[in-house]
């Protein structure tokens, strides 16, 4: 299987990377600003994120992590810039809360997974952030500001990402197609912008 992304273009600046071959359905979004490029989150690893973001622009990648959680940094390996909160870094030196072989399972349900990915030499993402991420922090890209709310719930780290001008949230598994059991009361003057397919 060739083509294990689906790219949609949200608008000249935004796209949203997709893994629409999995079950879990991650969603990566690139943000191109004027001096770099963010991309939210890098999907499963299973196939090379960073040859489709090359693909899209020739801007030095910042990875900013919703969570740490198997399928939303599995492809933070193809990066040395990335970003996550502090509440999860344990998690990115050997104590992330599941087994390396529970992980696998759920890796290979019910997936047809890429030609040349091969499980036995699937690994955690283990690895060191260029910055531990807080509250209200602001990532300056170049003419866009994403603000950084922690959201706990999903994960005890987890974080949504705030960009002001376009009034838009990008909510990692904050906010599910279906039901999730933990709810965070997000702010009234927010108006979510919920990107799905399907």
């Amino acid at each position: 299987m060739n083509d294990w992304f689906t790219i949609d273009k949200i608008d000249a600046k935004t796209y949203v990377i997709s893994e629409y071959y999995h079950p879990e359905e991650t969603h990566c979004y690139l943000l191109l600003g004027s001096e770099r490029a963010v991309l939210i989150d890098t999907g499963l690893g299973v196939s090379n994120i960073k040859s489709v973001v090359d693909s899209l622009t020739s801007l030095p990648i910042l990875v900013i992590t919703t969570h740490i959680h198997w399928d939303h940094i599995g492809g933070h390996k193809y990066f040395s810039d990335f970003y996550v909160h502090s509440a999860e870094m344990d998690w990115l030196n050997g104590k992330f809360p599941l087994p390396l072989e529970t992980v696998k399972e759920m890796v290979v349900d019910h997936c047809a997974l890429p030609d040349d990915f091969d499980i036995n030499n699937y690994e955690l993402f283990q690895g060191v952030p260029t910055m531990v991420l807080t509250d209200k922090n602001i990532i300056d890209i170049g003419g866009r500001q994403i603000e950084v709310l922690h959201t706990p719930g999903h994960s005890p780290g987890h974080c949504c990402f705030y960009e002001q001008d376009r009034r838009w949230l990008y909510s990692g598994d904050l906010i599910y197609k279906s039901c999730l059991t933990p709810f965070i009361r997000l702010p009234t003057h927010l108006r979510l912008c919920v990107l799905l397919k399907r």
